[in-house]
């Protein structure tokens, strides 16, 4: 049996580690089969040799991130947990906690800055920064969205682009957009609003006005974008799974110079009937491995809303797969 006693430079710090929930202390114990017991400033591990080194990796890995400001919550504080029991310990290149907080976004505002939670998020924000056509793809409550329109909030804040371009696909009322009442914009809004929920998460509410007032943020609904060529724009489809195959290849052959495209979906919702014409599943059959265009898929693991979601996801996904077997 091993022991390691860790000291902190207070307890207010040692709490910050651990987002002052000592239960997570307790999952700790339990997923690396230690003994964990805390006092003041300092954590014990009790425990076999490798498991102990495991435990301090973990509060190593914590203590990093804190250091590059990053805030540590319970889904942090487990990613730490989960990344020390994956990586390889000879693997200099292996990932922690503390590699999300290296790529922020919104960062200088009033609003704390975006970054993301998994591993998964932060590879989709590699790819945003890398590619010129982003594909996100996967369950609801994985942040797809949310990470687009972060990242396009933080290039039109830099003046990467000169504007966003919000568009969705409008099937679910069963109406087409002309009989719906209102302006235009009244018509899609509540399509959009899933957008313009995270636009206000991200940002105070003068900045937002004030993107609003320049007319920086468009709304595009899908079925009235033919014809048009995007220049600087970054532009984001979402709910794409419910876009027919010709409506996407009309939506990705309008990005103009300087444009970049991010398609957000989840072929498991595809409300379109049958679902074969869906045209996010053509588009991820057929543009796999294409130069400038990247896939980044989502799991039920990698949901970040409340805990219970990515159950009710997996339940529903392992249902479903035993329905049609």
């Amino acid at each position: 049996m091993a022991e390691k006693l860790l000291d902190f430079e207070s307890p207010h710090y040692l709490h910050s580690l651990f987002g002052d929930d000592v239960e997570l202390l307790q999952e700790l114990g339990t997923h690396l089969d230690l003994n964990v017991t805390t006092r003041d400033a300092w954590v014990k591990l009790e425990g076999s040799e490798d498991r102990v080194a495991l435990g301090e990796s973990v509060f190593a890995d914590l203590e990093e991130a804190r250091r590059k400001g990053g805030p540590i919550n319970a889904h942090g504080f487990r990613f730490a947990v989960t990344s020390a029991l994956q990586n390889d310990p000879g693997d200099n290149g292996s990932s922690g906690v503390s590699d999300l907080f290296e790529r922020r976004l919104l960062a200088g505002g009033t609003k704390p800055p975006v970054t993301p939670r998994n591993q998964t998020q932060l590879k989709y924000v590699e790819a945003l920064a890398s590619h010129d056509v982003v594909f996100g793809i996967g369950p609801a409550g994985t942040g797809k969205t949310f990470l687009a329109m972060a990242y396009a909030l933080d290039q039109l804040k830099n003046r990467k682009f000169d504007r966003i371009v919000l568009t969705r696909p409008a099937v679910e009322a069963g109406e087409a957009l002309g009989f719906l009442p209102g302006a235009l914009e009244e018509k899609v809004l509540p399509y959009l609003r899933p957008l313009y929920d995270a636009m206000n998460a991200m940002l105070d509410r003068a900045e937002a006005s004030k993107f609003a007032e320049k007319n920086l943020i468009e709304i595009a609904p899908l079925a009235y974008m033919r014809g048009r060529t995007l220049s600087n724009a970054c532009v984001i489809l979402d709910e794409a799974q419910n876009a027919s195959r010709e409506q996407m290849l009309m939506f990705l052959t309008r990005l103009g110079e300087g444009s970049q495209c991010i398609v957000t979906g989840d072929p498991s919702q595809i409300d379109l009937r049958p679902k074969r014409k869906s045209g996010l599943l053509e588009a991820i059959r057929l543009l796999e491995g294409v130069e400038g265009i990247s896939f980044t898929r989502f799991t039920d693991a990698d949901v970040v809303r409340h805990p219970v979601v990515a159950r009710i996801i997996k339940a529903y996904d392992d249902g479903r797969e035993g329905d049609e077997g």
